[in-house]
């Protein structure tokens, strides 16, 4: 589990200064601050500088920043590295990451301009190969998430749009397994229906259920629910609380197991416990 939190994940389209001033009075965890696709080619050279100056001026306050280029093999990938340097991003997310090779020779990108030297490298994973090649780029230099691109893998696929996303269930658990062995974040696609309050309900909680950090969101109204379903509830934490006082106390008369609520408790159930409490307290440190 990574050490911030990334239960809600907004793109705001870098073109539009507007929405990257509201970004910095919202909710969210993390900012995708996008200049791949909501930003048409004729915007393409205005929506980095305007970027940069927002980086600049900063005010983002404890969201994470990610900045989403264009692909290296576009006309305007490098023209975004080089125009966001000054910037110092805190990270790059790379669009369309098929291999390791991708991150490596962003890395190197980077590596050869000023402002680049603490920025981690964050991965697209919206191709068929690149979910193949999911562990290999997970431990690739820099990097510090992997971010599902589920539209574009669903149209690669070419797989239909089901409520409980069995055609991309495979894909979804090979990126979280690439991810937890390599210690960084991953987080979910998002779901396209924005004023569908249920439907993003019930898909938030089965990213969560398979292991994701968070979500990533196309519309400011839908930060709270996403919010609410990746943070531990009260109930959690009382469970948590309890678990670890019930081993601590089972050890103390030399016993390895605990009973809390008619379920064992183990040495593993207490790690679990007391990462969900630090998570519940970082993000209560966020939200002051």
């Amino acid at each position: 589990m990574t050490a911030h939190p990334y239960r809600s994940v907004l793109y705001i389209p870098a073109a539009r200064p507007r929405a990257l001033e509201k970004a910095k009075t919202l909710p969210v965890d993390a900012i995708i601050f996008d200049l791949e696709d909501a930003v048409a080619i004729s915007e393409k050279a205005e929506a980095r500088q305007t970027l940069h100056d927002a980086l600049r001026a900063g005010g983002f306050g404890k969201r994470a920043q990610l900045a989403r280029i264009n692909g290296l093999d576009t006309p305007w990938g490098h023209d975004d590295l080089a125009a966001l340097a000054p910037a110092q991003p805190q990270c790059v997310l790379l669009p369309k990451v098929d291999s390791a090779a991708d991150i490596a020779a962003l890395s190197d990108a980077m590596d050869a301009l000023d402002g680049y030297a603490n920025t981690k490298i964050w991965a697209m994973m919206e191709s068929p190969l690149g979910i193949l090649n999911a562990a290999d780029i997970a431990h690739a230099p820099r990097m510090g998430g992997l971010v599902l691109g589920t539209n574009d893998l669903a149209k690669d696929l070419g797989t239909r749009n089901t409520p409980d996303r069995a055609p991309l269930q495979a894909a979804l658990a090979q990126c979280v397994l690439a991810a937890r062995a390599a210690g960084i974040a991953v987080v979910d696609g998002v779901y396209n229906a924005f004023k569908d309050e249920d439907g993003l309900r019930a898909q938030a909680i089965q990213g969560r259920d398979f292991g994701f950090d968070g979500k990533t969101l196309i519309h400011p109204a839908q930060v709270d629910i996403a919010n609410e379903v990746f943070a531990p509830s009260s109930e959690d934490i009382d469970l948590a609380h309890r678990q670890i006082e019930a081993f601590d106390a089972a050890q103390a008369q030399g016993q390895g197991v605990a009973v809390v609520d008619g379920a064992i408790v183990e040495n593993l159930h207490v790690v679990t416990a007391k990462a969900m409490i630090a998570k519940a307290q970082i993000i209560e440190e966020l939200s002051q």
